[in-house]
Parts: C-alpha cells; sequence; structure tokens
C-alpha cells in the first residue's frame, strides 16, 4: 500500500533509543488529511489522490473551492496536495488518514520549502573561496570575481553562479527513517533534519530508495 500525508514542522528534539543512544529527531504534526479528490488516468491523464490538511472556514474560502469541497462532501480545508500512487483504488472519497498510518522503522521521503535568507553573496550561497588578504586584493575579498572576458563572448553565460536570492526552494530530504509515533497526537518523529521553517508545510510519503 502506498501511503502519503500532508504534515506541518513542529520542531527538532533528541530522543534515546533502546540501547540509550541519542537519536536527533524532527518532530512533524501529520494530519489528520482527508482525502478530497481522485484523479485518474481516464480523466486527469494520470493517478492521483488530493489530501486536503488544516482547517478554515467556509468565510476564508472561494466560490470555486467551496464548489470543490461541497462535491467531494469534506468541510474546507487549507492546504491541498496531491500524491501520484499508482494504485488510488485504496482511497475512497473523504477517507481519513492519520499519522499511524505508518510505522516505526519506516523509511520516508519528506518535501519541504527550505527556510528564506534573502540577498545572499557568491561566498555563502555558491560556497565560493574568498582571495587572499594578503597583498594586491584590495577590499573585494569576498566578492564573485570576473563574469567573463568582454571581447569574447562579450555576454555573460547563463546560470553564473553570482550574489542573488537564496533559499525558498522546494526541497527533498530521503531515506530518512520514522523513529516514533504518537497516534493520539498525530506526531510522527523522523530522525534527521528536515527542510523549512517551524509551522512550514511537509509533505511525507514512502521511500523510492528503501
Amino acid at each position: 500500500m502506498q501511503k502519503g500525508i500532508i504534515g506541518k514542522k513542529v520542531g527538532m528534539t533528541q530522543i534515546f533509543d533502546d540501547q540509550g543512544k541519542v537519536v536527533p529527531v524532527t518532530v512533524i504534526e501529520a494530519g489528520p488529511c482527508v482525502v478530497v479528490q481522485k484523479k485518474t488516468i481516464e480523466n486527469d491523464g494520470y493517478n492521483a489522490i488530493q489530501f486536503g490538511f488544516g482547517d478554515v472556514t467556509a468565510k476564508h474560502t472561494s466560490k470555486p473551492m467551496q464548489g470543490h469541497f461541497d462535491k467531494a462532501d469534506v468541510a474546507p480545508k487549507k492546504e491541498l496536495r496531491e500524491f501520484r500512487f499508482e494504485d488510488c483504488e485504496q482511497y475512497n472519497l473523504g477517507d481519513i488518514v492519520k499519522a499511524d498510518v505508518f510505522a516505526v522503522g519506516e523509511h520516508v521521503d519528506v518535501v519541504g520549502v527550505s527556510k528564506g535568507k534573502g540577498y545572499a553573496g557568491a561566498i555563502k550561497r555558491w560556497n565560493h573561496s574568498r582571495l587572499k588578504e594578503s597583498h594586491g586584493s584590495g577590499p573585494v575579498a569576498r566578492h564573485a570575481g570576473s563574469l567573463g572576458a568582454c571581447s569574447t563572448p562579450s555576454r555573460v553565460y547563463k546560470g553564473m553562479k553570482a550574489a542573488g536570492h537564496l533559499g525558498v526552494e522546494r526541497v527533498t530530504v530521503q531515506n530518512q527513517e520514522v523513529v516514533k509515533i504518537d497516534a493520539e497526537n498525530n506526531l510522527i518523529a523522523i530522525r534527521g533534519a528536515i527542510p523549512g521553517p517551524r509551522g512550514g508545510i511537509v509533505l511525507v510519503s514512502d521511500s523510492v530508495k528503501a
């Protein structure tokens, strides 16, 4: 059975395993999610299940989205995400998916949006080396350096690694172990770090490499 769930990053902590070793974990509030839509190859060209997460009032829901929720006979949800499953027959409209869909010891992939770091220089953004600060480098030790010759090619190549906006990118961490599950409070503890800030939306699904 293919599994997936929408969650919210709570933060990082550490727990002790059976051997008494400290395990760094990220706690995720996973679900409860409701199945809002089933997409099929016949109607949409691909198989997918659309989950809804987080309650929102009808006042803050547009009329087209209100009709979308009414069609599935579910309450309006704040976040909607799709999971592409090969077999979608295991899910029905209105089904509730909770944190206990996963088990301790399973490996998952987690998708999140990384923290925004604003406008960053080439050293912070691309891990460039700085210039020597002895003789002749002047006040440009952290600058990016030459961007290209003026005669040929008389332009800057596309993809040049320079200063610019850093962060706020979709990041996937793969093959992370589920260390602990609190089904009553819909919490999942996953080994290691998960991209994004506290309160950020993340997608947890079966690992493609496990």
